[in-house]
């Protein structure tokens, strides 16, 4: 997500390149080609030159450090100001109440009821709360169904009444029902429509005065960028929202919504989607992404995903493992389930600083481990527990069984031997360090 953005400033910023400090004249051309930028992105020319104009008053009443270069300045005053825009610090959904009632609102094809199942499985295994789904899309007929599907995926019951047409007597006695049987959060997924109209606007109103929602979340659709703006602008004049959710950022190159939603509404983002998969949903960090704008990576949030994989008992056994020298292709194996849970490859390789660029025109598949998956699972328990056996009979027949070929079995074992080596080498090299530090 925005490539392109981050390719244009990168751009802009050169313009500095070899100047002894920041004046009218020579920051002037760079802000016009940040301004275009933000254009290309489709920011709209208001919030770009606000953008621009607050930066300028920023870069020329720096006293820049001799250590510091204005090109250097510069990207870091358009970095706090790009955080800025997009709300600075992230914010927290509200999930106060006996139960919680957060109510979803958004036009169709917004991602609205597949947010509804990441977020209740997002509640349910990080803050380990009970809750309930509540089927209040009465208008789209294939809605309920969609979200009794995902409820099943997620091991989240979806309350609904057969034949129903009234959305606030569905989520009334779904609230009614949490609250006897329990239940922390009841998550309501209401109708939308193909575009903004008074009878929609009228029936999320009448809702959300009916449950009285502890929060309010508006999920639009990123692609669309001024659109998902004006969209925004709409729905808050009528229910007073209190937060955004951005839905297929994993395809918006351009960010424009992102960086105007908060700046034009005046309400934070508050999480964004990528990808099908049910734990594809992140709380939106505006730093975090002005760092990914500017190229800088996003470490602290490729750490956290993979803390959220992390299995402390089993990271140990892996440590003994690899000091004695017995990491096995099986080991190898479990390795490859974590980093797949984590995500996207391709997005988690961008969180490395540099990697973003380097990446740019990189085709990384989803299905980037399937011939490693294969491959490993063509050989029998012995073979995985000690690969040195492997021959070139034994490498025909594993090639033969995993509908690959004998190179590709020949590179697999090479990796796995490097992989082994290199992993061996950084946990007895910390031992060894933490030895001499004791000393």
């Amino acid at each position: 997500m925005f490539e392109n953005l981050t390719e244009r400033l990168e751009r802009s910023f050169k313009i500095l390149k070899g100047e002894g400090k920041i004046t009218e004249i020579n920051i002037a051309e760079t802000l016009k080609d940040i301004r275009r930028a933000l254009l290309e992105a489709d920011v709209s020319y208001k919030v770009a030159k606000e953008f621009c104009d607050r930066v300028k008053v920023k870069a020329l009443g720096q006293n820049v450090l001799t250590a510091v270069k204005p090109q250097q300045m510069m990207v870091k005053i358009v970095h706090d100001e790009l955080a800025e825009f997009m709300g600075s610090e992230s914010q927290d959904i509200n999930l106060k109440g006996s139960p919680a009632v957060v109510l979803v609102a958004g036009l169709n094809g917004s991602g609205k009821t597949t947010f509804s199942g990441k977020l209740a499985l997002n509640i349910k295994s990080k803050r380990g709360m009970k809750v309930l789904l509540a089927a209040c899309d009465t208008f789209r007929p294939a809605a309920i169904e969609q979200l009794k599907t995902l409820g099943i995926q997620i091991g989240v019951p979806v309350f609904s009444i057969e034949g129903e047409s009234d959305p606030i007597k569905v989520a009334t006695e779904a609230i009614a029902q949490a609250r006897r049987e329990g239940y922390s959060v009841v998550i309501v997924d209401t109708a939308g429509r193909l575009a903004v109209d008074q009878e929609l606007m009228d029936e999320i109103s009448a809702l959300h005065r009916a449950v009285h929602p502890s929060e309010t979340l508006l999920v639009v659709d990123a692609m669309t960028g001024q659109d998902a703006v004006e969209t925004s602008k709409a729905f808050n004049e009528a229910i007073d929202f209190d937060g955004v959710v951005l839905t297929k950022m994993d395809g918006d190159t351009r960010g424009g919504a992102a960086l105007s939603i908060k700046s034009v509404v005046g309400k934070p983002i508050k999480f964004v989607s990528t990808g099908e998969k049910m734990e594809a949903l992140d709380v939106f960090h505006p730093k975090r992404i002005a760092d990914r704008i500017l190229g800088m990576g996003d470490v602290v949030s490729l750490v956290e995903k993979a803390q959220e994989q992390f299995d402390e008992k089993q990271a140990r056994e892996l440590k003994k493992k690899l000091a004695k020298d017995q990491f096995t292709l099986d080991d190898f194996f479990q390795q490859i389930q974590q980093v797949k849970k984590m995500g996207n490859v391709k997005d988690l390789a961008a969180m490395i600083p540099g990697m973003g660029k380097a990446l740019k025109d990189v085709d990384i598949p989803d299905d980037a481990f399937k011939t490693t998956e294969a491959i490993i699972q063509s050989m029998t328990p012995y073979e995985k527990a000690h690969p040195e056996i492997i021959n070139g009979s034994r490498r025909k027949r594993i090639a033969d069984g995993s509908g690959t070929s004998l190179p590709e079995v020949n590179r697999l074992l090479k990796q796995f031997e490097g992989t082994r080596k290199m992993m061996k080498f950084a946990v007895t090299g910390k031992l060894a360090a933490q030895l001499r530090g004791r000393r």
